[in-house]
């Protein structure tokens, strides 16, 4: 894969503030972005976003000034967790490395719906993130297949649709979505 234009870490790390109160700010609206949005979807207010930060509306439009910015910061942030996941699971046996970073990559599908709409597909930021996630999942998806541990018969795009479409569907709770799954995942591994 070919590196992206800008790192996708440099998106939220250009915007977020040096000093250290204003820094927790940021990561702070980041953080009860991401829980408004799994929440709310895109339509999540943006006062209340600032009142679960616990700063004031004008802090937040002061860190963003526009609800794009919002958007597309809490997106990248998020790919950064899918990547710096990859990286910490990437020692485990094949098998479990990829199904660890199956399982966060579930956790992300609901903020990336939320976001979805406000963000182009053909957007830099879109395409920067999209190939930073494939450079992170991809190599363990190869791994295991490789390792005869998972189907040589898909691909990783594959693999992606399948758990994207599994977390498409409301649960009752993560337990349920764990376990739909973990029962999906079976249908990925190798035969023995």
């Amino acid at each position: 894969m070919t590196p992206q234009p800008f790192p996708v870490s440099e998106i939220v790390a250009s915007r977020r503030p040096h000093r250290k109160d204003a820094a927790r700010n940021f990561d702070a609206l980041l953080a009860a972005a991401r829980e408004a949005f799994a929440e709310h979807g895109a339509d999540a207010s943006l006062e209340d976003i600032a009142r679960r930060a616990g700063v004031g509306i004008g802090t937040l439009y002061r860190n963003f000034p526009t609800r794009r910015e919002l958007f597309e910061s809490v997106y990248a942030d998020e790919v950064n967790e899918l990547c710096r996941v990859a990286e910490e699971v990437g020692g485990l046996e094949p098998w479990e490395a990829l199904t660890a970073w199956l399982e966060r990559f579930a956790g992300y599908m609901v903020t990336k719906r939320a976001v979805r709409e406000a963000l182009n597909d053909d957007s830099e930021i879109f395409q920067a993130c999209r190939e930073s996630m494939y450079a992170a999942g991809g190599p363990l998806f190869e791994r295991a297949q490789q390792a005869g541990r998972a189907r040589k018969d898909m691909t990783f795009v594959d693999l992606l649709r399948m758990v994207a479409g599994i977390t498409a569907t409301a649960f009752d709770d993560d337990a349920q979505r764990r376990r739909v799954l973990s029962i999906a995942l079976d249908g990925v591994r190798a035969a023995r």
